[in-house]
């Protein structure tokens, strides 16, 4: 009977290593980028903007000739610190109505909590660029940088049409921190689509 030998994270993870600037270095020498949207509320626009939010978004898809990937992170929000604070603020307050009010919303909000419905997301999209081999290393890096800049300026100005605004991410924290979130499923409820060419 063979034994199966079990992988560490370090041996399953794809990554081989985060720079400062933010480029990922993957084990199939792909280099990613990752890019954090920050969605429009769409559902408050109007019918006019929301046809011309569209049609935007579709040259988006045209316009970025490469493949990328979106990632969109659901994480539950604990409400307990805003409840306390309602709670705080109605004892200071000698108004039996704003209490009444008050009371009502913390009422809501834990229903909200019962029903896990109380829940924010965050979109990412990840773009690639793969090594060339031929390259020297000087070059090799310089090349890799100016393609991930080149689709990360591309995305930046198509969805900015759209009303979204575009966040590069570039702090090794902070990707440290993404990606602690993504394999923390108890905590998140993840989805990645994938975009191709």
């Amino acid at each position: 009977m063979k034994k199966i030998k079990n992988k560490t994270i370090q041996q399953w993870l794809p990554i081989q290593e985060i720079y400062n600037d933010g480029i990922i270095k993957l084990k199939n020498n792909k280099y990613i980028k990752i890019l954090k949207i920050i969605p429009i509320n769409y559902n408050l626009k109007s019918d006019l903007e929301k046809e011309a939010i569209l049609n935007s978004y579709k040259i988006f898809l045209k316009t970025c000739n490469f493949d990328i990937q979106i990632l969109i992170q659901s994480s539950k929000e604990d409400l307990t610190h805003n409840i306390s604070n309602i709670q705080k603020n109605i004892s200071k307050k000698e108004n039996k109505y704003l209490e009444n009010i008050a009371q009502d919303y913390i009422d809501f909000i834990n229903k909200l909590n019962l029903s896990k419905k109380s829940s924010s997301k965050n979109f990412y999209i990840i773009i690639s660029s793969k090594k060339n081999n031929k390259k020297e290393k000087v070059q090799f890096d310089e090349i890799i940088k100016s393609d991930l800049k080149e689709k990360y300026f591309k995305i930046k100005e198509c969805l900015s049409r759209c009303g979204n605004s575009v966040i590069e991410l570039s702090n090794k924290k902070e990707i440290e921190k993404l990606f602690f979130s993504l394999l923390n499923t108890k905590k998140n409820n993840n989805k990645i689509i994938e975009v191709e060419e």
